[in-house]
C-alpha cells in the first residue's frame, strides 16, 4: 500500500502512487489523490481521464490535503464518492475522534477551540495533529467534508440551492456559493447545468 504511517508522519511512496495512478489501481481508490500541477485539479487514482506526466503530480494522502494544497476536485473522477482513507488511522486516537466529531457535524456548529475542548487538547495541538496525521487543518477537513456533501446533493437531487447549503452544514447560501465556486472554480448552478445537459 502507498501510505505508511511513521511515528511523526504520514509517508506516500511516490512510486507505488504512480505506478497505481498510471494503471487506474481500484485497490489504490481513497488512499491517496494526485494533483496536476499545470490543471490545479486533484483526482482519484481511477479518474477516468487521461494521466498526466508523472513530472507534473503530486501525491497527498487526503482530500483536503490536495485543496489545502490549492487544488479543484475532478468533476470526472468525483473525489466526494472514494472511500475514505484509512492513513491516518491506527494509534491516532484523538485525530479519529475529531474527525468522527467532524463528519457529525461539531464545526459546522462551533469553532476549533471547542472541539479540542471536547477531545481534552488544546486548539493549537490539534492542529498540529491534523497537520501531521491528515496534512490539512481542522478546518479545512471540515470544509471539504461540507463541499463534499454539497456536491453529493447537487448531483444526486433536485433540492434548491438554499436546501443544499443548509442541509451541507453551510451557515449561508451566500458561503456556500463563495466556497464552492472557490473549490470548484464554478458556481454550484453551472455545475448543476452541466449535469442536466449531459443527460
Amino acid at each position: 500500500m502507498p501510505i505508511k504511517a511513521l511515528p511523526n508522519a504520514i509517508i506516500l511512496d511516490h512510486a507505488e502512487c504512480e505506478r497505481a495512478r498510471v494503471r487506474r489501481d481500484r485497490r489504490y481508490d481513497g488512499r491517496f489523490f494526485s494533483g496536476v500541477r499545470t490543471t490545479r485539479i486533484y483526482c482519484r487514482p481511477v479518474c477516468p481521464v487521461r494521466p498526466a506526466l508523472g513530472r507534473n503530480v503530486e501525491f497527498y494522502a487526503t482530500a483536503a490535503a490536495a485543496e489545502a494544497a490549492g487544488f479543484r476536485p475532478c468533476l470526472r473522477c468525483r473525489p466526494e464518492t472514494a472511500p475514505f482513507s484509512p492513513a491516518w488511522q491506527g494509534s491516532r486516537t484523538t485525530v479519529q475522534r475529531a474527525m468522527r466529531l467532524i463528519r457529525q457535524g461539531a464545526l459546522d456548529r462551533a469553532g476549533v477551540g471547542e472541539l479540542a475542548a471536547r477531545l481534552g487538547v488544546g486548539a493549537r495541538h490539534l492542529d498540529r495533529l491534523f497537520q501531521r496525521h491528515v496534512g490539512a487543518s481542522p478546518l479545512q477537513v471540515a470544509r471539504t467534508q461540507r463541499i463534499q456533501r454539497a456536491k453529493l446533493l447537487l448531483d444526486g437531487t433536485a433540492l434548491s440551492m438554499t436546501d443544499i447549503a443548509a442541509r451541507a452544514g453551510f451557515a449561508s447560501l451566500r458561503r456556500f456559493n463563495a466556497v464552492f465556486v472557490e473549490v470548484y472554480g464554478r458556481s454550484p448552478s453551472d455545475i448543476r447545468r452541466l449535469r442536466y445537459k449531459a443527460v
